[in-house]
């Protein structure tokens, strides 16, 4: 079954509250690290808390198509690894 987006926004609507680490591309040869809470999802984006002692601002927010398109990687704390698979 291929993934889609209203796949990827359930999967992560399950997991509201849990703690995650967003691994993103930031440009050529560069990857930003970010730890948070995945606090909220929206028709079109999720929101990400993020922890105030590793990062400069509070919130980012990543679109689901970021997921598809595999831009940025999810990994949940609790080893559960990247929602575009189909094992989550």
């Amino acid at each position: 079954m291929p993934i889609t987006i209203a796949n990827i926004k359930h999967r992560l609507d399950e997991r509201l509250g849990d703690n995650l680490t967003v691994v993103a591309q930031a440009g050529r040869k560069k990857i930003t690290r970010r730890h948070g809470i995945l606090k909220e999802t929206y028709p079109a984006v999720f929101v990400v808390d993020l922890d105030p002692a590793t990062n400069a601002f509070k919130r980012v927010s990543y679109t689901y198509t970021d997921l598809l398109t595999k831009s940025i990687e999810i990994n949940f704390d609790d080893g559960t690894a990247n929602t575009n698979k189909t094992t989550c």
